[in-house]
């Protein structure tokens, strides 16, 4: 109930406008789809329409997602960051303190581009701000950046509170507030005007039936895991002997999760983003139209950054040394491998062997959407559901999130157990 009443407050939040904005030319507005506007477009996806609104979650949770990458790459090239992440508690509360500190700064300079976008927003040639004034700026700033600060708090109670991770449920449950209306979308844009209606159902079941199997497919790859067995040699301690048992390094398919396409897609909207700046230069112009949303070069490009940034965010947050010197010092070892570096390089090897076809598929998954819904004719707004970053965030959430609500529902089967056995013990004791 906590969680669902958090969640309430954010999707509240994301329809509460910022001062200066006329209210009737937002609701008369027609949503812009994920292949729309470029970079805005896709950054209103996980704000869950807060930017379409205007309103003052407009920048959503993604200003703290951004500084808590920035300090995780940072810990590879700066050695203070690097010790802080290897002091356990006390470094991972000074590291979230930084993240907290960098998530004003970030998204105080990310509202004076949103609160410019939203002044420059025009609905039938009306603009949506009738007075952008030093005081409508000055206000969307701050409102939108204490909007981010309280999502970034409201995220932190989910977590310590609620069930599940509660930045990554504030994501999920924005992406997941479009459904619907896309949904609706899709059929009413089907079944409108069809002179047979067998031949709409007939599409639609096609449509759904491809959904339904690229789901499985990621599921499928995002629980695939590579299991190497880790043998502990025994140790006697004084009359107890500890150790022998085998153990198991589970090695993900897909390790980088969906980082790889955020990267990616950032990227490639940098065109599209400049040439809005620099309209008045045709060659800008030219060259953002071959990163269009539908082109061939767009489909290319995306994949091979994809891949790449598998790899390198993989090589970033998994690193096979520091698993092989621990198994060292914990008496472990790999059947048929020698501790130590052998033991490195074998990890790294199947690591770079997996993550190949992890990383073809996150490719595929990245560039469905552009490709598959327009040979189905899926309607615009039902498109970004077919893959990229909203399904990966969708399917990755909802299963972690049933995986902690599993756990908890076994803590209070086995704390209810062991109750009843105490009880059990005492009756017997007294008997």
């Amino acid at each position: 109930m906590f969680t669902l009443l958090v969640l309430l407050v954010v999707r509240i939040g994301a329809h509460i406008s910022v001062p200066g904005v006329d209210l009737d030319l937002i609701m008369n507005a027609d949503q812009p789809s994920a292949g729309d506007d470029g970079l805005f477009g896709f950054f209103d996806i996980f704000v869950g329409g807060a930017l379409s609104n205007a309103a003052i979650f407009a920048l959503g949770i993604m200003p703290y997602i951004t500084a808590t990458i920035i300090f995780q790459l940072a810990g590879i090239v700066m050695p203070q960051i690097q010790k802080l992440q290897r002091e356990g508690e006390d470094g991972r509360r000074k590291l979230n303190q930084y993240s907290r500190v960098s998530t004003v700064i970030i998204a105080g300079l990310q509202s004076i581009f949103i609160a410019q976008k939203i002044a420059a927003t025009q609905v039938n040639g009306v603009g949506i701000v009738p007075d952008p004034s030093f005081w409508f700026y000055l206000t969307a700033i701050f409102l939108m950046t204490a909007g981010t600060v309280l999502l970034m708090w409201l995220g932190e109670q989910i977590t310590e509170k609620g069930i599940g991770n509660g930045i990554s449920l504030i994501i999920f449950i924005g992406i997941i507030a479009a459904l619907p209306s896309a949904a609706m979308a899709e059929f009413t844009s089907s079944f409108s005007g069809a002179d047979n209606i067998l031949l709409p159902i007939l599409k639609e079941f096609v449509v759904f039936g491809v959904l339904i199997a690229i789901i499985a497919a990621v599921i499928l790859i995002t629980q695939g895991a590579r299991r190497i067995p880790v043998q502990y040699a025994k140790r006697q301690i004084g009359r107890k002997v500890y150790g022998g048992q085998t153990n198991y390094i589970p090695l993900r398919v897909n390790t980088a999760g969906v980082m790889p396409i955020i990267f990616a897609q950032a990227l490639i909207f940098i065109p599209q983003t400049l040439a809005g700046v620099f309209t008045g230069s045709e060659g800008m112009q030219t060259f953002a139209s071959y990163f269009s949303y539908d082109s061939p070069v767009y489909a290319t490009t995306m994949f091979l950054m994809v891949v790449f940034f598998t790899y390198f965010y993989t090589a970033i947050i998994f690193n096979p040394k520091d698993i092989a010197d621990n198994m060292k010092k914990q008496g472990g070892f790999i059947p048929g491998v020698r501790p130590g570096a052998p033991t490195k390089e074998y990890i790294d090897k199947i690591l770079t062997r997996i993550t190949l076809p992890g990383s073809l598929f996150l490719g595929l998954i990245a560039i469905i959407p552009s490709i598959l819904p327009p040979l189905l004719n899926v309607n615009p707004y039902f498109a970004p559901f077919f893959g990229g970053t909203s399904l990966l965030i969708i399917i990755g959430v909802a299963l972690d999130t049933l995986q902690q609500i599993e756990s908890h529902l076994m803590m209070r089967h086995y704390d209810g157990f062991m109750k009843t056995g105490k009880i059990r013990g005492r009756v017997g004791a007294n008997i």
